[in-house]
Parts: structure tokens; C-alpha cells; sequence
């Protein structure tokens, strides 16, 4: 996409856009026995055989904790005007409930600090997938109980932080918690239970609602509260009435099942019909929805690949083509009739197709379904082998030429009247990746596991170029 896309098209990004980067605390910490943090449920689940490519794990994943001044340094170098991270749940408060272990809030605000120092503004993301495993142990998601957790939690966190930090996301893609933690078991703890699947759903949904609430009641007014959503865009195959039928069915648990409640108060009547025979949704107690129902401050959204889907063919084989990862069971309750395609074009090295309308199309319609609430890109970003040359630099044009078009979607939705705050890349740098473990690198910058040496990419200078500019740079050889 050339910087005149359209006439209408404007060449800039607006001046206060904030360019950012994003991480999580597991992905990138290590230092997992420091402090006295205690297991998080990915400990366990990255300990288990069979569970992680070669069954690598996050015990020092890339020594951020031990490294964060560098990094912060070489976000400033970089020109990151905003960083997104997550708590370590078990670091602040080990078992998940209680009092907090100040050494480990002393190192989310040295980061704090240390951000701002380079002007730098932090957003905090409280909940990454590192659920404690004591939490896990009593129920996990699935229990009700684990909502309240939460909210004495983020208020915690909100006490210690909310002075210096204004932007706060509660969860980080409930849906992987829910439905890949609980229904395919791909992501820690590992479960495979569709009626659990759903309740964890629910659980996490009043757990962002009470968590908003706790943040609130400590936090000055000033402070922004989001949550990040991978809402899916979801595509029929044919506009055939099985298909369009199917499309919806996946839309509802993609998305339907959190903005639904989340946004407007009430779960899809279309949601609860589809999974009447996965569960009775019981556990969806009076007043549940009312403390779900918190305005919200912005909405964050993350994307990364279109699905494409239609009512399945009686003789249908082969794998399930979604996009997350090999399952016997399905991370979608209730929707064993639905099948995936894999969409055309050019993929990056998870399978993904790269398709920068989906995530135009996605700022439109949460513009349309959430008009006047400001919206972040809180992760866009791309897998590729990246490999050092033999002076040591990493060029990565194929993300280049990703970033430049999801970005020119962004700017193009802002002309269209989005209000599109920032973009936080995924992410920062090289890092584990859940059950991909080191296999596939998504950084910016590249990091040599084995000396933890880090080497801004291609991209990342292109970035840089970008972030100070306030326009897209050209793409190489394009």
C-alpha cells in the first residue's frame, strides 16, 4: 500500500498517536524463583513433557528482570513512546491471595521509573495468562472465586502503581484463557472441558468487571482502564444461510462472549442457544452482568489473521485449519459443526495469512459497536526465521513490509473517523512463546537466547523511523 492510498487518506499519523511496543511478564522475565514468586500455571504446564516444543520454558526466558534497564534504554533508542507490559500475578501476591510481596511490586516500579525516566509511558496489563497455581489448584478459571482473587489483586497492584502509571488493561485475551487453557488445553493449565471452557469465560469476564471496580476505588480519575480483546474477524466462506449460520456461531464465542456482557450488558441470546447443550450457564448469577457492565476508559484489540469458516461437509477430515495450534478438542463449545479454512495469500511462520483489511475492518466495527470509546491496536505483529547475517545484523523485510501494511490499515480507519489512540507492536523482542516455546520469534529486536545479546531488526529501525516521523517509512525493495 503506497502513503497515498486513497485521496482521503491522510500521510500522517496524529501527533499525540502513541508508538509502542508490547510484552508479557512469563514471556520475558525469567527469574521465576527470585523475589518469592511461586509457579504460575505456565511453570507447570512448560514443565510438563509434552506440553512445549522441546519442552522449553520460561524459568529465564529472555533474564528481563535481571536486564530491564538495558531494555528500557533500548526502547528509548528505539523511540517507543509507550510500552506495554504484564504483572507478574505470582510475583506480587504468590498463592493469589493475601498480602502482597513487596520485593516483587519494588521491581514493577523500579520498570515504572525507569520508563518514565526516558519518557516512556507504561501500560500495565494485569492479567497475561499467569494464573497462580494454588489459584489453579482450587478450582482455577472455571470457579467463581477466582473473580474475587482477581479484584484484590488489581487493586494491589493499583495502590502501588497507579500514581505514575495512567494506562491499565485488566485482562489480555480472555478467550486463550477460556478456550485455549480450558477447552483445547493447548495453553496452561491444559484442560480440555467445553462446559468449563465457557465458565472460565464468564468468570473472567466478572473478573475484569470487579477488577475495573477495584482499580477505580484506588486509582486517580485521570487513570484509562481497558481491557484487550483478541476479537476475531470472522469471514463465511459463501454467503449460503449454512454458512453465514456458521460464521455466527464463532463470531459469538470469539467475540460475542465477552463484548457482549462487557460492552452491553448481556450475553448473545444467539450464544446461549448455540451452547444450551454444553451448559445451562447457571453460574451467570444475578447482578453478574451489572458488575461485568463497567464503562470503560478505551478497548484494546488485537490482531493478527482473519478465520474463514462454513457449515462443515459431512465428509470433512483433516485438522481443525483455526489457527491456534493442534488439538484432539476444540477450543469452541458447541461448534463441532463449523469447519476452518485456511485463508489465501502469504502467511508468516505461525500459518497465519497476512491480511492488514482484517484489522481495518475490526477498528470499523467496534468504532460502530463502540462509538466514542477510544481504541488501541494493544498487539499487531508477526512470526518470521529470523537469522543473523554474517556481520551480525538481522534484516527482516517480510515484517516490514507486515508492519507498514497493518499500520496503513490503522491510519486508513483513522481517516475513516476511528479514534485509534496507539499501536503497541508484538513485540518488543524475541521471547518465549507459550507452547511454541523458542521456536518462533516475533521481536523487534532479535535476541541470541544463548548470550541473551540483544540486536535491534531491520524492523525495528524502520520502526524507529516511523515513531519519529509520525509517517511509513518505504518498504525495501518495494
Amino acid at each position: 500500500m503506497s502513503e497515498s492510498a486513497t485521496p482521503a487518506t491522510p500521510v500522517t499519523f496524529p501527533s499525540a498517536f502513541l508508538w509502542g511496543s508490547a510484552t508479557s511478564a512469563y514471556q520475558i522475565e525469567g527469574a521465576v524463583r527470585e523475589g518469592g514468586r511461586t509457579p504460575s500455571i505456565w511453570d507447570t504446564f512448560s514443565h510438563t513433557p509434552g506440553k512445549t516444543l522441546g519442552g522449553e520454558h520460561g524459568d529465564i526466558a529472555v533474564d528481563h528482570y535481571h536486564r530491564f534497564r538495558d531494555d528500557v534504554a533500548l526502547m528509548a533508542d528505539l523511540g517507543l513512546t509507550a510500552y506495554r507490559f504484564s504483572v507478574s500475578w505470582p510475583r506480587v501476591q504468590p498463592t493469589g491471595r493475601g498480602p502482597a510481596v513487596q520485593v516483587g511490586l519494588d521491581f514493577y516500579r523500579r520498570l515504572v521509573d525507569e520508563l518514565l525516566a526516558h519518557g516512556i509511558k507504561p501500560a500495565v496489563t494485569l492479567y497475561h495468562w499467569d494464573l497462580p497455581q494454588e489459584l489453579e489448584d482450587a478450582g482455577g478459571w472455571p470457579e467463581r472465586d477466582t473473580a474475587f482473587r482477581f479484584a484484590e489483586y488489581a487493586q494491589i497492584v493499583g495502590e502501588a502503581l497507579g500514581d505514575r502509571v495512567e494506562q491499565w488493561i485488566t485482562l489480555n485475551e480472555p478467550w486463550c484463557s477460556a478456550f485455549l487453557g480450558y477447552g483445547s488445553g493447548v495453553h496452561a493449565p491444559g484442560r480440555t472441558d467445553p462446559e468449563a471452557s465457557l465458565r472460565a469465560a464468564h468468570h473472567l469476564n466478572l473478573a475484569h468487571g470487579l477488577g475495573t471496580t477495584a482499580l477505580r476505588s484506588v486509582m486517580p480519575a485521570r487513570n484509562s482502564i481497558a481491557i484487550s480483546l483478541n476479537s476475531a474477524v470472522v469471514r463465511p466462506v459463501s454467503q449460503s444461510p449454512a454458512d453465514l449460520a456458521a460464521a455466527q456461531r464463532i463470531d459469538d464465542l470469539a467475540n460475542g462472549v465477552f463484548h457482549g456482557p462487557i460492552l452491553h450488558g448481556a450475553y448473545p441470546q444467539s450464544l446461549l442457544a448455540a451452547t444450551a447443550q454444553v451448559t445451562d450457564w447457571s453460574y451467570v448469577l444475578d447482578g453478574d452482568l451489572g458488575a461485568i457492565h463497567q464503562p470503560l476508559d478505551a478497548l484494546g484489540l488485537n490482531y493478527y489473521t482473519p478465520a474463514l469458516v462454513s457449515a462443515a461437509d459431512e465428509q470433512r477430515t483433516g485438522a481443525r485449519a483455526d489457527g491456534h495450534g493442534a488439538s484432539e478438542h476444540s477450543p469452541w463449545p458447541g461448534a463441532d459443526d463449523v469447519e476452518f479454512h485456511q485463508t489465501p495469500g502469504e502467511r508468516t511462520e505461525m500459518g497465519w495469512t497476512i491480511d492488514p483489511t482484517g484489522l481495518r475492518d475490526l477498528i470499523m466495527r467496534y468504532t460502530r459497536e463502540a462509538p466514542g470509546l477510544p481504541l488501541y491496536i494493544t498487539e499487531n505483529g508477526a512470526a518470521y526465521d529470523d537469522k543473523p547475517d554474517a556481520e551480525g545484523r538481522v534484516h527482516d523485510p517480510e515484517r516490514i513490509a507486515y508492519l507498514h501494511g497493518h499500520l496503513a490499515a490503522v491510519r486508513g480507519a483513522i481517516a475513516e473517523g476511528a479514534d485509534v489512540r496507539g499501536y503497541y507492536l508484538w513485540s518488543l523482542m524475541d521471547n518465549f512463546e507459550w507452547a511454541y516455546g523458542y521456536g518462533k520469534r516475533f521481536g523487534a529486536v532479535y535476541v541470541d537466547y544463548a548470550t541473551q545479546a540483544r540486536t535491534p531488526k531491520s524492523s525495528a529501525l524502520w520502526y524507529r523511523e516511523a515513531a519519529r516521523t509520525g509517517t511509513l517509512p518505504e518498504v525495501p525493495g518495494h
